[in-house]
């Protein structure tokens, strides 16, 4: 890239935005902006194919800012480039009601295509949007006809590639051979606590050289000329992923090696920025951007309006040709379901107990052939998850056809082995879902949803579509003991705001559950499954399952609709509650069931449907749950009875658990009683 004074002042105005925006808001981070401006520069109007007019276009190339704290550097190349990110917007950075939040938000500001902050994330999402790329390239493009031809761009620091998860996704990228994704290392040695080589002194190289990944390196972050030639050295990669480690110096603001690393964290403070602004030759005034800067980066929204224009003009052409195909694609792409859907769902088997993984595996097995941009797969627990699907292409490493023209389309690859890898698991299905099109799915133990929270968190941050299916729900993993035996992740998934949380308690209700999770647009679902066989609840003398619509229903009922009691449960735990019901009956004690699938829906009822389940007036309750009580209180009161799991489990047969930690119809009884009383 040709370096002249107009593109310095270019960069430098992203500097001083940054430098300003901080010390405005006297919070934030202003030196890795600082430091990685040139490569936004040379990213943004070089390499890029994007359109500022048209954030949203689907063959745009996807960016990610995994060092979220650098957050004033996108939204200075946002605002410079075009974007609807006004000046006023970048003077608010970090104020309530900003589209300039501390960290990128997904949906809050054009041109941000994920949420980042929480370190290591960024390069799971952009391993995603990589994988979506190519599966739907693999799926839509024809000879002659590439609509889905994009690239994912990442900027990471030495924190991310420190996250544990970023060394899942970077392994599993380089195994997939992503070669359309592309991460700038911002080797600049400083964290938080001081120096980097204090906690981190590996060899970053050759670890990627290892995951399959090419590296390229630029020694000095002001280094234009040599950034510009290694993006468009990656940009011509179709058959790894490419790792640029760039060595910066932290709040340099001009071609010199002043190290400034205090600036990691907190604003330069005016002395400091006024010294960087005379540095540089720039006014001391506040957001000053120059008239001659935003001439100079006009040409960007120009190309990206072209690009824009030109794959619109690439789909008509591949609408004539193939109109079947592009009208899927198109519907993929809002987010719609296939016409007959919920017709696709059979009838699972309700002569015997049946577990309610093997209930799901069948519903998704229906399902995975009727609505075919369904992927997924489990951390290598497929078998017992329910998620080893038949007929469905594997996603295998990439390999790249000599002729791309004339080489007949790649088999649509739908499966996903996610390799022990629950973190990053999560983190690339929130970067599939982020990039549209695709409905992801990943599948583990209950137990190890541990292992993927903070992605999990994310995807109900965002707002993403994204199935969790957890299997192995409760002790009811019997001899694998308490290591593999669930007891508190069920209260803490539905402390995590916009998640909905099912937990099934038959085949029906499975059936039901499948039901709401295909239709949610803007939230996750955990999908809670049990190992064990359970009782199918005869539909014929009880509710029908269809209230799990609902959240929760009345299951039974005493014959006046008066109950004495309130019993609710979820999943395993409803057969008890209908036994207990039973024996009440036979007692001449009215009682009334209440299945909980989940509360989140629950919640989300009019108030004269939950008194109506849940009668205001009825204070005689007991929950039955195989799990810790937390948060039960909301539905039993203080005073009802919570039966639940109050250490951890043990090793042991599934019947003795169940005796030993008081899980049974006579318990439930006895419980019901008491509150009567």
């Amino acid at each position: 890239m040709q370096q002249n004074p107009a593109d310095w002042r270019a960069i430098n105005a992203l500097r001083v935005l940054a430098m300003d925006a901080v010390e405005a808001a006297n919070s934030g981070h202003p030196g890795t902006p600082m430091a990685l401006a040139p490569a936004a520069y040379a990213l943004y109007t070089g390499v890029l194919r994007h359109s500022p007019s048209h954030p949203d276009w689907a063959d745009r190339d996807r960016f990610v800012l995994s060092c979220g704290h650098a957050s004033m550097l996108l939204y200075g190349i946002l605002h410079l480039t075009g974007y609807d990110v006004p000046l006023e917007q970048v003077r608010q950075f970090r104020q309530w009601g900003s589209t300039t939040p501390g960290h990128p938000e997904r949906g809050h500001t054009p041109g941000v295509e994920t949420t980042t902050g929480p370190l290591g994330q960024g390069i799971g999402n952009a391993a995603g949007m990589a994988l979506a790329e190519r599966l739907l390239a693999e799926r839509f493009n024809r000879p002659g006809h590439r609509i889905v031809d994009h690239r994912t761009w990442a900027f990471v620091s030495d924190g991310d590639l420190m996250e544990g998860v970023a060394s899942e996704a970077a392994s599993l990228a380089g195994h997939l051979r992503l070669g359309k994704l592309t991460l700038v290392y911002d080797a600049n040695d400083i964290t938080i606590d001081g120096r980097a080589s204090l906690s981190f002194s590996e060899d970053v190289q050759r670890r990627f050289e290892a995951y399959g990944w090419r590296v390229l390196k630029v020694d000095h972050g002001n280094d234009l000329e040599g950034i510009g030639v290694a993006l468009a050295n990656a940009a011509g990669q179709s058959e790894r992923p490419t790792l640029i480690i760039l060595k910066t110096v932290i709040a340099d603001p001009a071609p010199t090696k002043r190290d400034t690393s205090e600036a990691h964290g907190a604003p330069l403070g005016r002395e400091e920025v006024a010294r960087t602004k005379a540095l540089i030759g720039w006014p001391d005034e506040p957001f000053h951007v120059p008239a001659d800067v935003y001439a100079h980066y006009a040409p960007v929204k120009a190309a990206g309006a072209a690009r824009h224009a030109d794959w619109v003009a690439r789909v008509a052409a591949y609408r004539a040709a193939f109109p079947a195909e592009a009208a899927e694609f198109e519907a993929w792409m809002r987010g719609e379901l296939p016409a007959g859907w919920q017709d696709a769902i059979p009838a699972v088997p309700t002569a015997k107990p049946l577990a309610t993984r093997e209930a799901s595996a069948l519903v998704l097995q229906a399902l995975a052939e009727k609505v075919p941009n369904l992927v997924g797969g489990s951390a290598d627990l497929a078998g017992s998850t329910g998620t080893k699907l038949k007929g469905l292409a594997t996603v295998q490493p990439y390999r790249e056809p000599e002729d791309q023209e004339a080489a007949a389309p790649r088999p649509f690859g739908r499966l996903l082995h996610w390799g022990v890898r629950e973190h990053g698991m999560a983190s690339v299905m929130n970067g599939i879902a982020a990039h549209g099109g695709l409905r992801p799915f990943g599948s583990t133990f209950l137990v190890f949803a541990d292992y993927l929270r903070p992605s999990l968190r994310l995807s109900a941050l965002m707002g993403l579509p994204v199935l969790y299916i957890g299997t192995h729900d409760s002790i009811g993993v019997g001899e694998d003991g308490p290591t593999h035996q669930p007891i508190e992740q069920l209260p803490s998934l539905r402390a995590v705001p916009n998640l909905i949380v099912l937990r099934p308690a038959d085949a029906n209700e499975v059936v039901e559950a499948w039901k709401v999770i295909l239709q949610l647009r803007h939230q996750p679902a955990a999908l809670i499954l049990s190992r064990q066989a359970l009782p199918t609840i005869d539909r014929a003398r009880y509710a029908a399952a269809s209230g799990v619509a609902q959240g929760a229903y009345v299951l039974a009922d005493a014959p006046n609709r008066k109950p004495a009691v309130l019993l609710m449960a979820t999943g395993s735990e409803v057969s008890l509650c209908v036994g207990a019901y039973e024996k009440l009956a036979a007692e001449g004690i009215g009682a009334r069931v209440i299945s909980m699938p989940s509360w989140e829906i629950f919640g989300q009822q009019t108030q004269e449907y939950r008194d109506a389940v849940l009668p205001p007036g009825i204070t005689a309750r007991v929950s039955v749950e195989q799990a810790s009580t937390f948060g039960w209180q909301r539905f039993t009161g203080l005073d009802g009875e919570r039966i639940g799991m109050h250490t951890f489990g043990a090793s042991a047969p599934l019947k003795e658990l169940q005796k030993k930690f008081g899980f049974s119809v006579d318990a439930v009884v006895e419980a019901a009683k008491r509150q009567i009383k």
